[in-house]
């Protein structure tokens, strides 16, 4: 590790932070920049140069990870991805009473049954702290963040991911920051889709589109999303890839299950699901939810 990180972080927690994609990675850049020891582990080791070049130490295994960190991280794919890691490697890392913050985005009932097992295991606590406001809220570091656990263990958070955050709210008990991630997404991905169609009639009725973003910024109808997806559809402009439509479509399929457990009916967010899924089948998973635009399209 970079000596330059050595005298200002003999004070704060070591932390371990687990992968290290398009959101791991800026989050890291700005944990090691606030001065934290950071070690980091990916499962596509060539991911960690750029956080290791800038200080970050880069572990063999999870369980190595686990072992060297006071605090551990978690920011991956999906509840699968978080399972297999927690399962597979952090229940048999031999360490106990450590802290668990996942930044991930994943299911509330799977978060729950992680964080149970790993604290009847291993005594370790859980965070459910996922993230909103894409890759450039975690450059800038003014992420919204959505966290359920312990009293105890939201104070530990707010200090650990202060680099990260312009606001963080403690909405209850473990899974319930999930449950708010999944409202966001709510809004977020109708938002997205209905901007899609907008942009797409606009064109088509002889508007020019590009600068309709222009045109509503304050009004009603202004939002993050139509600022920075609205001009990127109307002039075709799909790269690089900020986040991508398997995430919404992810997240959408998340409130539909959790509106049938509580015996709830979405059908807006539902009929998104449905069109994400139409899209996403189309070869768009991987693509930013910009090209939805291409759903309405002539």
């Amino acid at each position: 590790m970079k000596q330059k990180h050595s005298s200002m972080t003999q004070h704060k927690s070591t932390l371990g932070f687990i992968g290290i994609g398009l959101m791991g990675k800026p989050m890291t850049l700005r944990l090691l920049d606030a001065g934290f020891r950071v070690n980091v582990w990916n499962r596509s080791r060539d991911k960690l140069t750029p956080v290791v070049e800038a200080g970050a130490l880069a572990c063999d295994s999870v369980e190595q990870l686990v072992q060297a960190s006071d605090v551990v991280l978690l920011c991956l794919s999906d509840s699968q991805a978080v399972a297999s890691v927690v399962e597979n490697s952090i229940l048999n890392s031999g360490s106990t009473g450590k802290l668990l913050i996942d930044l991930s985005s994943i299911d509330p009932k799977t978060t729950r049954r992680l964080a149970e097992l790993l604290q009847q295991r291993c005594g370790m606590t859980w965070v459910d702290a996922p993230v909103s406001g894409g890759v450039q809220g975690a450059e800038q570091g003014s992420l919204a963040i959505m966290a359920g656990g312990a009293a105890n263990d939201i104070e530990t958070a707010r200090k650990v991911l202060a680099p990260l955050y312009r606001q963080l709210t403690h909405l209850g008990e473990v899974g319930c920051g999930q449950i708010a991630k999944i409202c966001n997404q709510m809004i977020v991905s109708c938002n997205v889709v209905v901007i899609a169609e907008m942009i797409a009639l606009a064109k088509q009725a002889g508007v020019d589109a590009a600068k309709i973003p222009e045109a509503l910024a304050g009004g009603f109808a202004d939002s993050k999303p139509l600022q920075i997806v609205g001009p990127e559809m109307a002039d075709g402009i799909f790269e690089p890839v900020k986040w991508r439509v398997k995430t919404l479509l992810k997240d959408l399929n998340m409130a539909v299950d959790l509106a049938s457990d509580q015996g709830n009916a979405i059908p807006m967010s539902g009929l998104a699901a449905q069109l994400m899924q139409l899209h996403g089948s189309q070869g768009f998973l991987e693509q930013d939810p910009a090209t939805l635009i291409k759903l309405f399209e002539r």
